[in-house]
């Protein structure tokens, strides 16, 4: 329970520092005094915001004919991580909600850009879907996390905040690497 407290303090600090440098589209949640009912929940539902603008901003910034650009021959393509993103959501986003994942047809690396940012919109909405029904009661449940690998319902959570940052900070660093400019690096209007 200890541990569950102290994460759940580390994303609720996180997620109050990443509000002052959010996109503004994100809002931070109005600090009431006393407990947060569903804290858990409801920092994810702050880093969702946050993550939506830009990883959907980013994934738009980036021209079509870009989208098969990688940094090194090592690394994998910008429309690989977009690919990998609207599955990664529609995964996760089902695992932490306690909801089946949307019947999708799977996104394709080959298919044009608009078909893919009209899927991680589709992605994100779902998960703002499935977050918005949830709340903290089953975050000690155990589930499924990867291939057979039995972990609290929180984890998908975590795995969620971290991986949205990591996908964006990815998506950044492919714009920077073109000469585009990310989303939360834009100067504010």
């Amino acid at each position: 329970m200890k541990r569950i407290l102290a994460v759940v303090g580390l994303v609720v600090y996180a997620a109050l520092a990443v509000a002052q440098t959010s996109t503004p589209a994100a809002k931070v949640p109005s600090a009431a005094p006393g407990p947060v009912k569903d804290p858990v929940t409801t920092s994810l539902r702050f880093l969702l915001q946050r993550s939506q603008g830009n990883t959907v901003g980013a994934v738009e910034a980036m021209p079509a004919d870009k989208f098969s650009y990688k940094p090194t021959p090592d690394q994998e393509t910008f429309v690989h991580l977009v690919v990998h993103i609207i599955g990664f959501n529609n995964s996760f986003c089902a695992k932490a909600a306690d909801v089946p994942a949307p019947k999708v047809d799977e996104p394709k690396e080959t298919d044009s850009k608009d078909q893919l940012v009209a899927a991680v919109k589709a992605s994100y909405s779902f998960c703002s879907d499935a977050i918005g029904k949830m709340d903290d009661s089953k975050l000690g449940d155990s589930i499924e996390i990867f291939s057979g690998r039995q972990a609290p319902r929180a984890m998908a959570s975590l795995i969620l905040s971290s991986g949205w940052a990591d996908h964006y900070a990815a998506a950044a660093m492919y714009l920077r690497l073109n000469g585009i400019l990310p989303p939360s690096a834009q100067p504010k209007k």
